[in-house]
C-alpha cells in the first residue's frame, strides 16, 4: 500500500519544509510514502473564492486516480485521538489494498467535486490551523499513528 500526500501550493516556509522531510523519513521505514505539491493558481486574486476551489478541485482531481482513497483533511471531518485514529488506519491496512492519498487542500478549502469524490474526511483539531501548518501537523500525525500500531516507544499515553 502506497500513502501519498497531496497539496495545493508549495510549502513557503524553510521550516516547515524541514519538518516536513524530518517526518518524511521517518515515514520511509513504514511504508512507500510520497508528496505531490500541485501548483498554486495563476492570477488567483482575479477570482472568486468559489471559482478558486473549482479550479483547484480540477487539479486536484486530475491528480487521483479512480482506485486510490481519497481523505481529505477538512474543518468538517471526523476527529479523532491518536490512538483512535491509528486504530481505524489499522483496519484499514488489513482490510483494503487500495493506495490512500490524504489531501491538504489550498486557504479556501475544497470545492463540491472534491467533496463528491471522497472516501473519508478528517479534522486535525477543533481549532484552525494555516494550510501550511497543517502539513507537518498531518505528517507528524501519520509517523505517530504507524509508531502506536507497531507498539513503539514514540507515542505516550
Amino acid at each position: 500500500m502506497n500513502i501519498r500526500l497531496l497539496l495545493v501550493g508549495k510549502t513557503e516556509e524553510s521550516y516547515l519544509r524541514q519538518g516536513m522531510q524530518i517526518y518524511s523519513d521517518r515515514l520511509g521505514h513504514y511504508c512507500k510514502f510520497s508528496i505531490t505539491e500541485i501548483p498554486e493558481l495563476k492570477n488567483a486574486k482575479a477570482l472568486s473564492r468559489d471559482q478558486i476551489k473549482e479550479k483547484e478541485g480540477e487539479l486536484i482531481l486530475k491528480s487521483i486516480s479512480p482506485s486510490e482513497e481519497l481523505i481529505l483533511l477538512d474543518e468538517r471531518g471526523k476527529m479523532f485521538t491518536s490512538v483512535e485514529w491509528a486504530r481505524q488506519m489499522e483496519k484499514k491496512f488489513l482490510y483494503s489494498s487500495r493506495d490512500i492519498t490524504f489531501v491538504i487542500g489550498g486557504s479556501y478549502g475544497f470545492g463540491n467535486a472534491v467533496y463528491e469524490r471522497a472516501d473519508d474526511k478528517i479534522s486535525l483539531s477543533k481549532m484552525t490551523f494555516s494550510h501550511q501548518l497543517c502539513r507537518v501537523i498531518f505528517l507528524e500525525q501519520l509517523y505517530r499513528m504507524f509508531t502506536i500500531i507497531k507498539g513503539e516507544p514514540y507515542h505516550h499515553e
